[in-house]
Formats: C-alpha cells, sequence, structure tokens
C-alpha cells in the first residue's frame, strides 16, 4: 500500500504554490495566496476519479485525511464516490421538506374535494392550530411517534375529536410526503396513537329540543326579526346552519331550493346539488325575510355578508336554553321516526345523508322530491299545530 500521511499540517501551511501529495490518494493543490483544495484521486471501474474534499484552510489536514478514508472505502466497494455523494446530497436535500410546506402541498393537493375548495379552512385549521406552531418547521422527515404525542398530549383527552382531526390531517401530510419520495416514517402517526392510549373524553351529541316541544319554540319566533326568521326555516327544511345562511334568492325556484353541491357538508361533487322542498309554511317565511334581503342573500349580516355561525345560538343563548340550532335536525329525524311511517331512507335524505353502499347508490337514480315535499308539508303544519304532530303519513307507494 502506498505510504500514508506523508504530510503535517505546518508543511501544508509553508508550502508554496503546487501539488503535493498525503499518500493513499489524498492531495492538496495549493495557490500563490495561501489557500488550496483537497483532492482524491481514486480508481474504479478500471478509471481515474478525482473527488473535491472541500477549500484548505477551511478543511483542515486531519478533516481532509478522515474524509478520504471514508470515500476510499467506498471505492474499494466497486462504487464510484463521486456519484455515491451526489445521491446522498440529493437524499439530504428531499428529505429537508418542512411539514409546513408538505402540509400546505397536501392542502393544495385536495382543495378539489373540499367544501367551497376548502376556503372555510376546516380541513387546514387543525394542522395550523395544534400541529404547525411545534412541527410545522421540522423536517418531515425527522417526525417520530415521539414528536406527534408531545405534540398532541395536551389536547388528547380534553379536546378528543379535535385532537383526532389533527392526527388524521397529520396522517395525510405524512403519506403526501411519502408519495413524493421522501423518506418518513408512514407508521408514525399509529405508533403515536399507541403512546397516547385510549381517549377518555365521550363525545358529547348536540342538545336538541324533543320534537313535541318544537312547535312552542317555533310559534315564539314572532318578532319578524332576521334571526328569528333565520331559525324558523332552519327548523322548517331541517337543513344545516351553513347553507342557510348563504341562502340565495337565485337557488329558489317556485317551491325547490337547490343548494349547491360545495355548500353541501362532505366532498364536492359536480353532481350532488341537493334539492331541499319548501313547505307553504317555509315559502311564507321567506317572504318576510325578503325585505331584509342585500346583494341577494336572504339572511345579511348587520354591516356586510350573511349573518354569522353564531348568530342563532347566542340567540336560544339569550333565552336560557342548552340546545343547538343544529339540534333541530335531530327533531326532525326523531319526528319522522316516532309521529310518522316515513321510509328511513326518504327521511335521511331530508337531511342530505346518503345512505346505502356504493352498488345501492349507483342504481338509485331518485331522490324522492314528491315523497319529501309532502313530508315537510305535514312537518310545517305540524310547527303550527298546539301540541305537533301526533298523527301518521300516509305511507308513500
Amino acid at each position: 500500500m502506498r505510504a500514508l500521511n506523508k504530510l503535517s499540517a505546518q508543511a501544508v501551511k509553508a508550502a508554496q504554490a503546487g501539488k503535493y501529495s498525503d499518500g493513499g490518494g489524498l492531495w492538496i493543490f495549493k495557490k500563490d495566496d495561501g489557500g488550496g483544495k483537497w483532492v482524491l484521486r481514486v480508481h474504479v471501474h478500471g478509471r481515474r476519479r478525482e473527488m473535491g474534499l472541500g477549500a484548505y484552510p477551511r478543511v483542515s489536514l486531519k478533516e481532509a485525511r478522515l474524509e478520504a478514508d471514508k470515500w476510499r472505502r467506498v471505492s474499494q466497494q466497486g462504487k464510484d464516490p463521486i456519484k455515491e455523494r451526489q445521491a446522498a446530497r440529493r437524499a439530504s436535500k428531499r428529505n429537508l421538506h418542512l411539514l409546513g410546506d408538505i402540509a400546505l402541498d397536501a392542502f393544495e393537493s385536495r382543495k378539489a374535494e373540499l367544501k367551497g375548495d376548502g376556503l372555510a379552512g376546516r380541513w387546514y385549521s387543525p394542522l395550523e392550530l395544534h400541529i404547525l406552531p411545534k412541527l410545522g418547521k421540522v423536517p418531515v422527515s425527522e417526525i417520530d411517534q415521539r414528536d406527534i404525542r408531545d405534540t398532541l398530549a395536551p389536547i388528547w383527552h380534553e379536546k378528543a375529536h379535535t385532537a383526532k382531526k389533527a392526527m388524521n390531517r397529520l396522517g395525510i401530510c405524512i403519506r403526501h410526503a411519502a408519495a413524493l419520495g421522501l423518506d418518513v416514517d408512514i407508521q408514525a402517526v399509529d405508533k403515536a396513537k399507541a403512546l397516547l392510549g385510549k381517549q377518555r373524553h365521550t363525545t358529547q351529541n348536540t342538545p336538541a329540543l324533543h320534537w313535541r316541544d318544537v312547535p312552542a319554540f317555533y310559534q315564539s319566533l314572532d318578532q319578524g326579526t332576521v334571526t328569528e326568521l333565520a331559525l324558523r326555516l332552519l327548523i322548517l327544511t331541517a337543513v344545516r346552519a351553513a347553507p342557510l345562511r348563504f341562502l340565495h334568492l337565485d337557488q329558489i325556484e317556485g317551491d325547490v331550493w337547490t343548494i349547491p353541491a360545495e355548500a353541501m357538508k362532505g366532498r364536492k361533487d359536480a353532481t350532488s346539488d341537493f334539492r331541499a322542498p319548501l313547505s307553504s309554511e317555509a315559502l311564507a317565511v321567506i317572504e318576510q325575510a325578503r325585505p331584509f334581503a342585500r346583494d341577494g342573500f336572504l339572511f345579511a349580516g348587520v354591516r356586510k355578508g350573511v349573518i354569522s355561525d353564531a348568530t342563532m345560538s347566542k340567540y336560544m343563548d339569550r333565552r336560557g336554553m342548552v340546545e343547538r340550532p343544529h339540534g333541530f335536525r335531530s327533531s326532525f329525524r326523531d319526528w319522522t321516526a316516532e309521529a310518522t311511517n316515513t321510509p328511513r331512507e326518504v327521511a335521511e335524505i331530508c337531511l342530505g345523508h346518503v345512505s346505502g353502499g356504493a352498488v345501492e347508490l349507483s342504481y338509485r337514480r331518485t331522490d324522492y322530491l314528491e315523497q319529501r315535499r309532502a313530508l315537510m308539508e305535514r312537518w310545517g303544519s305540524s310547527l303550527n299545530s298546539s301540541q305537533g304532530e301526533t298523527g301518521v303519513v300516509v305511507a308513500i307507494k
């Protein structure tokens, strides 16, 4: 073997411009200004390769020898050290992607599937609020189950539903990073769940009025304010608050309110516009609300836009009620089950739910509009009765 370590640090420093061998293929090319560069010469597959090891004096003689020894061993394995180093650098560069960047990229790739292109922030906000403040600037390849556990532990039991959403979104981001070719632990989320343990929190259903008590509340909404009219129409149609708040008069044709697909809960689907039949009582409420409309929106806000998502809840708070506006959907569903013989699929479609398996749905081409029209008319009549509906809807054949 050729002699190694021929040079000394002092000799390198004092050397004039020229090339000097330290042995084993390690050379220093000195320049007139005292600087220089380290070069390793090795033979791979019958050809000589010259590999730069850094500039002198930033890289010392000792450091150059360590690097030379590392890459000599690579060449002895029949591998090209230059190509191996390039591959390592590419891998390192890929794995410097920060979780914050990956999260944004994952969000962008899913926008088309989200309601309103995700502008409401409900997909991204669990990440933004509970994951990214601690892990957003960490390379995604370095995130492990302990990082995830420590990040979500403060809310794992206290805010169980929120923590689950944040964990789910993080899992999507990690799988997205894997699809990009990054070196990530795709099982890190599952491992973190094992470390965090079973959640103690019990999910509470939205408080709702019993359906027999809804008529009295409905009839008490008699002041004609925008909030009360919105609550009345919410109860009459059994829709969610968001599409009702953004109800535009152009969406109403005759006694049918067509809610755009992007306003419905769930994934955006160009074929899933929802037709909500309007009872005579609902049409009367809409006429009462028309004078308050602005820019085509039936329930305009005080200053701009539409009423906020808290407007109706705060109204019920002021009346000392624990029930929430969303609970009227449950009230309606219980009414259909206990006071009518409405087929399950009709009742579920009234709420905008999709029931049945993929095969069943592929063959079902009706939204039961006529049956729902009759049912909603009966519901509107029951809300104006003294004790609510106690009869039975005639079976629809």
